[in-house]
């Protein structure tokens, strides 16, 4: 599986194909209450900045998919946000670990509220492995876009400063958790938070990092 992932994420990079074969990123949706359903406009502007910006191929529809389904195959980079309860069944972290062990990404964005939950359950799917924060010299801060202090703060909430974490399986970045952060939110329609246009643009651009980080760490 991880061969096949890897091809596509080659084709993706090489910008060859036109409009043909495109690669599909999707949101994760998942079970407990969260609204996993969140930032709706926030893919789609992702997306069509980054196929701008990187020259990438994606798909412009915002997709989802469920946790325990095999159809999580089919995407390199699986997006997770929300604000409030999740709940991993045992198969569905089974199905998630195969997932990430087999070459796949997952990006969790907390959007407020999520990360006493979103501990516990990557828990389930990883339980030999902590949440470790990134240095800033990390390379998924040093894309096309160079991020010296990391991630950038979107939105304040409780004042903390944005932070980065990984679970990293076997020297490779798996899950990447952007926390207090809101990217997500900085992805979505301007008109959604009024957020200036200069920090939509830094949510943008990082997260371009991030999906060019998850296509080109194979190579």
């Amino acid at each position: 599986m991880k061969k096949i992932i890897t091809f596509a994420l080659l084709v993706i990079l090489s910008g060859t194909l036109h409009g043909q074969n495109q690669i599909k990123i999707a949101k994760l949706k998942y079970n407990g209450g969260g609204d996993w359903y969140g930032n709706k406009t926030a893919l789609p502007n992702l997306i069509d900045f980054c196929n701008k910006n990187l020259n990438t191929n994606l798909y412009a529809e915002d997709e989802f998919v469920e946790v325990g389904s095999p159809d999580i195959f089919l995407y390199p980079y699986l997006y997770m946000t929300g604000h409030g309860n999740v709940v991993f069944t045992d198969n569905e972290a089974q199905n998630l670990r195969k997932y990430l062990e087999a070459g796949g990404f997952l990006h969790v964005d907390d959007n407020y509220g999520l990360d006493q939950f979103i501990r516990l359950e990557m828990k389930k799917v990883f339980p030999e492995l902590e949440f470790v924060e990134l240095p800033f010299d990390h390379p998924i801060y040093h894309q096309k876009y160079d991020f010296q202090n990391g991630l950038p703060k979107v939105h304040e909430h409780d004042g903390k400063p944005a932070q980065g974490f990984g679970l990293i399986y076997k020297g490779r970045l798996v899950c990447f958790y952007s926390y207090e952060s809101d990217l997500g939110n900085g992805w979505e329609d301007q008109s959604i938070y009024n957020d200036p246009e200069e920090k939509r643009q830094e949510a943008l651009k990082m997260g371009a990092n991030i999906i060019s980080y998850c296509f080109t760490q194979y190579q």
